[in-house]
């Protein structure tokens, strides 16, 4: 059987997917899984993300070092996993330095990016970044992001 998937937007939509489900057949040797889950990262999302990314990389000098946009997704998401008190863990480079693993973006859920982005605009704001689109709105949310979280970091 192939993979179904059903985006609970309405009533409709609700009762089309308990009819799907109440049509499936009920086996204890192989039983379908079934997953509710929050949709993964919006198209808008990412679109946001990676200007984002772009300006923090051009604007910001992060101890003495000017980073690549993919060197501040990992560091945004690096920051947004320790104030969840999420586990961060590193080994040492099979060609020297360290290596964190971190989140993917690719793989996180609406809610999550939205930690990631207005961790951008927290630490951006911090460092005076002139951000190229029009955030106002998502600005304000990150300075609440900040303070809220500031004692975790």
């Amino acid at each position: 059987m192939e993979k179904q998937i059903f985006h609970l937007r309405d009533s409709n939509i609700r009762r089309n997917c308990i009819d799907f489900i109440q049509q499936l057949p009920a086996n204890p040797e192989a039983p379908f899984e079934i997953v509710i889950q929050e949709r993964k990262r919006t198209t808008d999302q990412n679109k946001k993300l990676w200007p984002l990314l772009t300006d923090l990389s051009r604007q910001v000098e992060w101890f003495g070092q000017k980073y690549a946009p993919e060197d501040w997704k990992d560091l945004i998401t690096a920051l947004v996993a320790k104030t969840k008190k999420q586990e961060q863990r590193t080994a040492p480079g099979i060609g020297g330095g360290v290596v964190m693993f971190g989140s993917r973006t690719s793989k996180m859920r609406v809610s999550e990016m939205v930690e990631v982005i207005e961790a951008i605009y927290w630490f951006g704001t911090e460092q005076n970044v002139k951000f190229s689109d029009d955030a106002r709105l998502e600005i304000e949310w990150a300075k609440r992001w900040g303070d809220k979280n500031r004692s975790a970091a």
